[in-house]
């Protein structure tokens, strides 16, 4: 049958105890001019330069974490910038982050419906018949989906996770500054369904937000789609609303939560706590530039864009140990 991806990565989290995925966000900004001279040497400075220079600062940070982490989400329009040149980076990045046994989350962020979907499901999680011969696309472990669109616009990728054992992290409540704009939006629910919830006598108020609306979607669509403890079909809540993550956890109980926000862009350790169960699984916690930019930051400037990968590498262990500790306190 096969081990669900779900599982594999709780394993993997298990055995590094890094609740922890390094986004692989490569700006050109990030890359060390080493790295960006000797590509535009052989490559011009054009599209395939730059894309080359992107592999190769990959590559190095990828070597020098994958021991300490169970998970990467590359975030594929940091590849598609650079057009054609930028996707073959992204499968090649792909390919490389399985090889090092790592588990690949492609931040893709789709949703449409119908034909649409399915595409995007099958390009990115499942493959296409090719006439006598079953071709895979990008092929990650997990991707992330926008529900704007409706089941409509996610089913389609719930099937493939069905069929290939794969799963997606469903966009609930991001950690940009503006997504109140929509996502906490108080909605007017129909009577029914508010005493539905609160059972069959009781009488509910009909004003949520749309956040807890959408959260609970995902526990439904996870209920067919279980792993062993935990659905394959989870939810992307970010860091900066702890507050909102503490409702969101009690509504998703079987959901894996991918946490973005943490670091850079101001969640710490221990605005974390309420995102995990009790078992201390639950949440995975993203962080991108703050790790594969480390080298820039003042805490990490001794060791210099010649070692921008040893950089990353302290910056995973002291994220790891932020986490730890703030888990211990709660």
């Amino acid at each position: 049958m096969g081990i669900r991806m779900i599982d594999k990565l709780i394993q993997k989290i298990e055995r590094t105890g890094a609740p922890i995925v390094v986004g692989l966000d490569p700006m050109l900004k990030y890359i060390p001019e080493h790295l960006q001279k000797k590509a535009f040497a052989e490559y011009g400075e054009t599209l395939q330069g730059a894309a080359e220079a992107v592999w190769a600062f990959n590559k190095e940070i990828i070597d020098n974490l994958y021991d300490l982490i169970p998970a990467v989400k590359p975030q594929i329009a940091m590849y598609e910038q650079f057009g054609i040149e930028g996707l073959l980076v992204f499968k090649r990045t792909v390919e490389y982050c399985k090889e090092k046994g790592l588990i690949v989350i492609g931040d893709v962020k789709r949703g449409d419906i119908g034909s649409t979907s399915e595409a995007y499901a099958v390009g990115h999680l499942g493959g296409v018949q090719v006439g006598g011969q079953f071709c895979r696309g990008f092929d990650e472990d997990f991707v992330t989906v926008n529900p704007y669109l409706g089941s409509d616009g996610v089913k389609p990728f719930i099937k493939v996770c069905q069929e290939e054992k794969k799963g997606i992290f469903v966009l609930v409540k991001t950690s940009n500054p503006s997504s109140g704009e929509f996502q906490d939006r108080m909605v007017r629910e129909g009577i029914t369904a508010a005493a539905e919830r609160e059972g069959a006598g009781g009488i509910a108020s009909a004003d949520r937000p749309l956040y807890e609306i959408v959260g609970e979607k995902v526990a439904e669509w996870g209920a067919d789609c279980m792993g062993s403890a935990y659905s394959n079909i989870g939810a992307v809540v970010g860091a900066t609303y702890p507050e909102q993550g503490k409702i969101l956890r009690k509504l998703m109980p079987k959901a894996f939560i991918l946490v973005p926000g943490y670091g850079a862009q101001g969640g710490k350790g221990a605005d974390l706590v309420h995102f995990f169960n009790e078992d201390g699984l639950g949440a995975i916690v993203n962080s991108s530039r703050g790790i594969i930019a480390a080298y820039k930051q003042e805490e990490y400037a001794g060791y210099g864009a010649e070692h921008f990968a040893e950089a990353s590498r302290a910056a995973v262990i002291a994220m790891k140990e932020d986490i730890a500790e703030a888990l211990k306190q709660r």
